[in-house]
């Protein structure tokens, strides 16, 4: 079958960081140690194989190709690996221990805990945080924490890929691949809004408006949430959407003083280091985990507040020196985990199977699939740049999420000119105008206190 191959190449890993850092507005993925090649379909003994429809191009993926993942996260990867952990799928073949019938179509929880490689549960995963595992460089699979980042355990930028039957979560038929495919983000924002659930006279700063953010609102006011929701957005268009989905008003801060005007807090202001904020939100949900909202969310809480990192850069840098005066540090909480979005407690379903049900829930993120011709992605080049610089285009224009089609669409991984056509890149989530005729999958978020979710 053909792939997306990633393979270890210190060199070109280091061209991409120094590319990165010099033109951090740019994207130059030809220089990334990715392939499109000719491997074996082999997976493990037991697992379900599958034709990819749909898969998602996450944030640890681009950073990736960028250079900018951390070093520490190598020991938790097995190269060569074919990337896609995001993945809308059909079920292609009958597999003793899976029920699906053929070409039942189902999302991925990508994780590989214990239960996947063939190991009794360690202390994490008996406790039902298997997004926790403390056995992922053991058992049965080589080294990896997820899929698509881990040898014999591919993703979805394949002909072909295979799940263990655990984890496979069949769809409703009336959920469109747009929406479905935005399962994995939405389980990621899904978790911590769960576990860190504001109260209803609380005040509430969502920061970042990308797909986390707009899945962050749309959870709570699905949820019930009354709070006041405040989000920090960069783009018009994600302010719309931010709206759309629930919040109360949008913050556009160029400084501490401002962010404290917006919160209805006092600003401090010292010499150096940008000020203080006295009061403040009662809970902030970091969408971004970048250095600056890493720090202005410390500061941006009152007293006995929390802080809760949903999403999460590779580094954090120049954050300076909290002091034990800051409310988040000294009477806060800090929630400092990146919440994986992949937990639940013995008995209970995760959060991926929770985000794929049904009742109807609030809010709204709209998708179409470009009206200009599609861009071919069969080859790394020169499809792949020139697509993935299209649709980095296209996200300033509203787009929060990209995604290629897969085989299960009716197109193959092909090199542009050669056989059959190429899958297509194209945004998914977050496209103005909303498509009425399409039901999205943060539309449908049970709603716990109506007593639908487990």
């Amino acid at each position: 079958m053909k792939a997306l191959v990633y393979r270890r190449s210190i060199p070109r890993y280091l061209a991409c960081a120094a590319a990165s850092r010099l033109f951090p507005r740019r994207f130059f993925p030809w220089l990334a140690p990715l392939s499109l090649l000719e491997v074996p379909f082999d997976p493990p003994v037991g697992w379900v194989p599958l034709t990819p429809r749909m898969c998602g191009i996450c944030g640890s993926d681009l950073g990736l190709l960028r250079g900018m993942e951390s070093p520490l996260l190598e020991p938790y990867a097995s190269l060569p690996f074919i990337l896609g952990h995001e993945m809308v799928a059909t079920v292609a073949e009958r597999t003793p221990g899976c029920d699906l019938p053929v070409g039942t179509r189902v999302v991925v929880e990508p994780g590989l805990p214990c239960v996947v490689r063939g190991l009794s549960p360690c202390p994490s995963c008996q406790a039902g945080s298997y997004n926790r595992c403390e056995r992922f460089l053991d058992g049965d699979l080589p080294a990896g924490s997820f899929l698509g980042y881990t040898r014999r355990a591919g993703g979805a930028m394949a002909e072909r890929t295979a799940a263990h039957p655990a984890k496979l979560i069949p769809l409703p038929a009336e959920l469109a691949d747009e929406d479905a495919v935005l399962t994995d983000s939405l389980a990621s924002a899904l978790q911590p809004v769960l576990e860190h659930f504001p109260a209803d006279d609380a005040l509430v700063l969502v920061v970042g408006a990308g797909i986390l953010g707009q899945h962050v609102v749309r959870c709570l006011r699905a949820l019930g949430s009354k709070a006041r929701i405040l989000v920090s957005a960069r783009h018009p268009k994600q302010a719309d959407l931010a709206r759309a989905g629930g919040a109360d008003a949008i913050v556009r801060a160029k400084n501490r003083a401002e962010l404290a005007a917006a919160l209805g807090a006092r600003f401090v202001p010292s010499t150096l280091g940008g000020g203080n904020i006295e009061g403040g939100a009662d809970v902030v949900f970091d969408c971004v985990g970048g250095s600056r909202t890493f720090a202005d969310g410390l500061v941006a809480l009152r007293a006995g507040g929390k802080y809760v990192m949903v999403g999460a850069t590779a580094r954090l840098a120049r954050c300076g020196r909290v002091e034990p005066v800051v409310p988040g540090i000294d009477r806060g909480r800090f929630v400092g985990q990146r919440h994986g979005g992949r937990s639940a407690p013995p008995g209970q379903p995760g959060a991926h199977l929770r985000a794929g049900r049904l009742p109807a829930g609030l809010g709204h993120l709209p998708h179409r699939r470009p009206a200009d011709p599609p861009v071919p992605i069969g080859g790394i080049r020169p499809g792949l740049p020139h697509g993935l610089r299209q649709a980095r285009h296209r996200q300033r224009q509203g787009g929060l999420r990209l995604a290629l089609s897969g085989p299960g669409e009716g197109s193959g991984l092909r090199r542009p000119g050669r056989g059959n056509a190429p899958p297509w890149i194209y945004p998914t989530g977050g496209m103005m105008p909303p498509d009425p005729s399409h039901r999205s999958l943060t539309n449908l978020i049970p709603a716990r206190r109506r007593g639908v979710l487990p």
